[in-house]
């Protein structure tokens, strides 16, 4: 509705100045209903009483502890599976001894080959990854000592830096005693073919020549993925060695330039005709190698030596690999799925995040 307001005051009725017909009136507009200001007729959200909050806050502090509690029992059984190691190693107790006595002596007949682990990449890993490094020299060393045909020689080369420091902790320095025919040298492996002395960690002397077992140049084989050669089996008298690295495959061709550097053969496991149906990266840990080549100095099968060895579950289940027909090759195969990345965990492989053994 509109107000009428007169410009200026009325003239008197009397006046002669005129009547009501001369009064200018100014119209003033009231605001409309659309120039009102708007109003929130959305309800106002539900606030939870303080009961209502006091759960909420206790139910979100119970699953944080859910999952403190998880990551501390998976680190507890890491640290009890090492412990366990260690002890296996420095006290030679068999695997799976519950009562902690000697195990009684095995039947064995050794292969006559040696293995080296070459540890020249010290340098090259964090703390946690030497860690995990030392606990897979432990279970090799405890594979070795307990197989049916364990191989004649364990020869680990370039003992340096941090690894020494962290095996040094480890029982009193008990790798200095394990027994059986186990070498350390602080040098690297390439003396095996040369009449050099060599320096063994924990004493000043050196080794000289007649008193080093020496092989011949063309008898090593540095085990490599990336290696062009594939290797068919193995021969007694030659000498495999196993780069010995936990990098989480941040360091490409390593093994296989060093043996190209030193101009030595290099071969890979067939791990990919055995394993082609793996979901994961064919990444072994130190020990995992070891143990395939054990398993396999007993069946002489390569394929039984992996299932025993690598984990489940790395395996797709068998039915996810079928396919309709025709959904294969040009040759009628069936294409495996693409290998999917890990998180870059960890990864360790123990049987946890793996590490890559090779590069």
């Amino acid at each position: 509705m509109a107000d009428f307001i007169p410009s200026e005051a009325a003239p008197d009725a009397n006046s002669s100045g005129g009547g009501l017909d001369e009064l200018i009136i100014t119209k003033i507009e009231s605001p409309t209903p659309n120039d009102a200001p708007p109003t929130d007729s959305a309800e106002p959200a539900p606030t939870l009483s303080k009961n209502a909050l006091k759960k909420l806050r206790k139910a979100e502090r119970f699953v944080e502890y859910k999952k403190e509690r998880r990551a501390r029992e998976k680190e507890a059984k890491k640290l009890k599976k090492s412990i366990a190691a260690e002890k296996r190693a420095a006290e030679d107790v068999a695997e799976g001894d519950q009562g902690g006595k000697k195990a009684k002596k095995l039947k064995q007949d050794p292969f006559k080959a040696r293995i080296v682990v070459d540890l020249g990449f010290d340098e090259l890993m964090i703390e946690k990854e030497i860690q995990s490094l030392c606990s897979q020299l432990l279970y090799t060393y405890s594979s070795n000592r307990n197989a049916v045909h364990p191989f004649t020689s364990l020869l680990f080369t370039s003992l340096n830096g941090n690894t020494r420091k962290r095996l040094d902790r480890l029982g009193d320095a008990s790798y200095m005693r394990w027994r059986g025919n186990v070498q350390w040298w602080e040098d690297g492996f390439e003396k095996l073919w040369t009449n050099e002395a060599v320096k063994q960690p924990g004493t000043d002397e050196l080794k000289e020549g007649g008193e080093v077992e020496r092989a011949a140049k063309e008898s090593v084989v540095y085990l490599s993925a990336d290696a062009g050669e594939e290797l068919s089996e193995l021969k007694e008298g030659e000498t495999y060695i196993i780069g010995g690295i936990c990098d989480k495959n941040r360091y490409k061709n390593l093994c296989e330039d060093k043996a190209k550097e030193l101009s030595i053969r290099s071969a890979q496991l067939p791990i990919g005709k055995y394993l082609a149906e793996m979901k994961t990266r064919k990444v072994l840990t130190v020990n995992q190698v070891f143990d395939i080549l054990v398993h396999w100095t007993e069946s002489r099968d390569w394929a039984g030596a992996f299932a025993d060895v690598v984990p489940k579950r790395k395996f797709k289940d068998i039915n996810e690999k079928k396919v309709e027909e025709g959904a294969g090759d040009s040759n009628g195969d069936a294409k495996v799925e693409a290998e999917p990345q890990l998180e870059d965990t960890v990864v360790v492989k123990e049987e946890g995040p793996e590490f890559h053994y090779w590069s």
